[in-house]
């Protein structure tokens, strides 16, 4: 099977809708947050962030990562789609469409 196939590759997605009413939550929120861009995520739009993954294991290394940093409160779903179905996104600014965003390169050394 060709290691750089569109169904092998994986994009994680993470969509959340934390409470941000006391302090503690918007630290919580933000927490929330900044471990997600730690882990390589990065953001899509206010709430949905997404990560590159070259095959659906290592896409679950990162679901797992995102699982263990739950906040205590709030909704959060986490989606895995191939490449593929990541390259049929459509994106509109108004009615204005827009590009797909760039995949980001990764060195492989095995």
């Amino acid at each position: 099977m060709d290691r750089f196939s569109e169904y092998r590759i994986m994009w994680v997605l993470v969509f959340f809708d934390l409470p941000t009413e006391t302090k503690k939550d918007r630290k919580n929120a933000a927490d929330f947050r900044k471990r997600l861009i730690k882990d390589g995520f990065n953001m899509f739009q206010f709430s949905i962030y997404v990560r590159h993954c070259p095959s659906m294991e290592n896409a679950d290394v990162h679901i797992n990562r995102v699982k263990k940093s739950l906040p205590e409160y709030g909704h959060v779903g986490i989606m895995s789609i191939t490449d593929r179905q990541f390259g049929n996104i459509e994106l509109f600014v108004g009615k204005k469409a827009e590009s797909t965003p760039q995949i980001s390169q990764q060195l492989e050394l095995f």
